[in-house]
């Protein structure tokens, strides 16, 4: 499957991307995962955004790279989202790497990201390690993982 794959920072996104960008965001955390949270948190505006489209036009993969200081210390990686109907092609493989690709050539800083519990293993093959007990976030057991310098 082709993608159009695009990164950005908040000042640069078109008015259409983030509808697109907060659309599937809203799909899958809110609806899909039954979870009424609070999307607009203010950090989007302190944060790059990765997303992907297909020939189609539709989103179907997003994530965002927060600055330093934001959520923490460190830079962090969010909000990471797949289409549904897209789980199990590898996209949301690829949306990683692109991140850590982007991350790596500023200086490949360490990375810290909160991730759903159920998600360690996925993180851990792009070398986060759990760095915390295991606690609720919006009722969604997660985990708070590092990725150090390389």
């Amino acid at each position: 499957m082709k993608l159009q794959w695009n990164i950005k920072d908040w000042s640069s996104l078109t008015t259409d991307e983030l509808y697109d960008i907060l659309a599937l965001r809203i799909e899958v955390f809110v609806i899909e995962q039954n979870c009424p949270y609070q999307d607009a948190d203010g950090k989007d505006k302190k944060s790059r955004h990765l997303f992907a489209m297909n020939q189609d036009g539709a989103y179907v993969a997003c994530l965002r790279i927060v600055q330093p200081r934001v959520s923490y210390e460190e830079i962090s990686i969010g909000r990471v989202v797949t289409s549904p109907k897209l789980r199990g092609t590898g996209i949301g493989k690829e949306l990683m790497q692109r991140a850590i690709d982007i991350i790596t050539q500023e200086g490949n800083p360490p990375v810290r990201i909160s991730a759903q519990s159920h998600l360690q293993k996925f993180y851990e093959g792009f070398g986060f390690v759990k760095v915390s007990e295991e606690y609720l976030e919006d009722d969604i057991p997660h985990v708070e993982m590092l990725r150090s310098q390389r």
